[in-house]
């Protein structure tokens, strides 16, 4: 059985690998009208892809998990909606892949200059979210890379559905199959054995827990794209605006507690904690966050959980909020520094210098002044679509769109020139 799982990862990479060299030269226009056709099947197929999903849902009630388990490996009319917008949006995006960002000529004559190109092959790894299949894959397409998808066990149904309607576009458009592969089998090894794959996959995706993205990046023999976690803060300086803090706090927290980019630990200068905090509180309990506090903190919120060391750096994903008073922005900068993800940190505050100071200072893939941490997201910041957030600087930081699924490589013109 182990010699067969190996056989067809082999086969899944060569058949990537042969697919994304007729990808490279793809037309933009024929990679839109395939997606434009997959958008249009999924409206068509629905209760195809609902009756799939049917079968995975059966399975995880059967199982015991979590609500919150099965509400992210629903199908329901939004989400599917929601998958059919998000390919007409990757359709009407600017193609990257061609541009070539910049020339120059050398004293020789010879011109010089990169051009934007493909990745190649990319293995996503990720959980749960069977609408990620058509997300990543739509991605992939547009930016000119085959792509080798490897869902959780638990969506195994529906992802196969959504690849075979996947299939039928690229068929129709006359592109090979084997630009978008969904792994047809459930079996945990072969996840190790992709990851083995150098010789055929040129980059690595995992998208889920932080115990599935350190399985992949201690097992990889490829470069892995990754985020452990999302553990983002809002800076209260002296010099901010109550009211922006306020709104910026709450909905940094309050908005969508159980992702990445929702806020996990709230720093405040001691200078403004004895007014701002008071009324910070107040909206916090209404909304049923639990506050844990420093004893700095505790001192003017008498009636909020005190801090365990385990707290500081914690992603909580739920209504829960580590809180911590500083005597200086030395300190909220030492403090970010030990317990940043390098995911998203904010500051509010109306002074310039301090702006400047924490934008370059703060290390994070997105560092925002006077706005909310929820912002750290592709489709906020303006890329239109993304396929992950990158807390790692090679090659990707922050949200991961088409661009940052492209590489560059050198090109030349000359005209005869030879090396003395």
């Amino acid at each position: 059985m182990k010699q067969s799982i190996n056989e067809l990862c082999i086969n899944i990479g060569k058949e990537a690998k042969a697919a994304a060299r007729c990808l490279s030269t793809l037309s933009t226009e024929a990679k839109n009208r395939c997606l434009l056709r997959v958008a249009d099947l999924i409206l068509k197929r629905q209760d195809d892809i609902k009756r799939e999903n049917e079968k995975d849902l059966k399975n995880a009630e059967e199982k015991g998990l979590s609500s919150a388990f099965i509400d992210r490996l629903t199908l329901s009319q939004k989400v599917i909606n929601s998958m059919v917008d998000g390919l007409r949006e990757v359709a009407a995006l600017s193609d990257p892949v061609g541009e070539v960002p910049r020339m120059w000529k050398r004293p020789n004559g010879l011109q010089v200059g990169r051009i934007r190109i493909p990745l190649g092959v990319i293995c996503m790894i990720y959980e749960s979210r069977p609408n990620v299949t058509i997300d990543a894959a739509a991605l992939c397409l547009k930016a000119g890379n085959a792509v080798i998808l490897r869902g959780g066990s638990d969506a195994i149904h529906s992802n196969l559905a959504l690849a075979s309607i996947f299939h039928e576009a690229l068929r129709e458009s006359e592109i090979p199959e084997s630009s978008v592969q969904v792994v047809p089998i459930t079996d945990r090894e072969a996840v190790n054995e992709l990851l083995r794959l150098e010789e055929y996959i040129d980059l690595v995706i995992p998208r889920g827990g932080e115990g599935l993205i350190r399985f992949v990046a201690e097992n990889s023999r490829i470069p892995v794209l990754k985020h452990y976690k999302g553990v983002c803060h809002v800076f209260v300086d002296k010099y901010a605006d109550l009211k922006r803090a306020w709104d910026i706090c709450f909905n940094s927290k309050v908005q969508r507690p159980g992702v990445c980019n929702a806020m996990e630990g709230m720093i405040v200068h001691e200078n403004i904690a004895k007014e701002f905090l008071p009324e910070m509180a107040k909206r916090f309990k209404d909304a049923g966050v639990e506050m844990r506090g420093c004893k700095k903190t505790l001192s003017i919120l008498k009636d909020i959980t005190p801090a365990k060391d385990s707290d500081w750096g914690e992603e909580f994903l739920d209504l829960i909020l580590a809180v911590k008073t500083v005597g200086s922005m030395d300190e909220a900068m030492d403090y970010i520094a030990c317990y940043g993800s390098n995911h998203t940190e904010a500051i509010v505050t109306e002074n310039y210098e301090r702006a400047m100071r924490f934008l370059k200072e703060a290390d994070a893939s997105l560092v925002l002044i006077n706005a909310s941490t929820r912002f750290n997201d592709g489709g906020q910041l303006g890329l239109g679509a993304e396929i992950g957030i990158s807390t790692s600087k090679l090659h990707a930081y922050g949200p991961m769109g088409l661009e940052e699924l492209t590489t560059t490589k050198f090109i030349a013109f000359g005209n005869g020139q030879i090396r003395g």
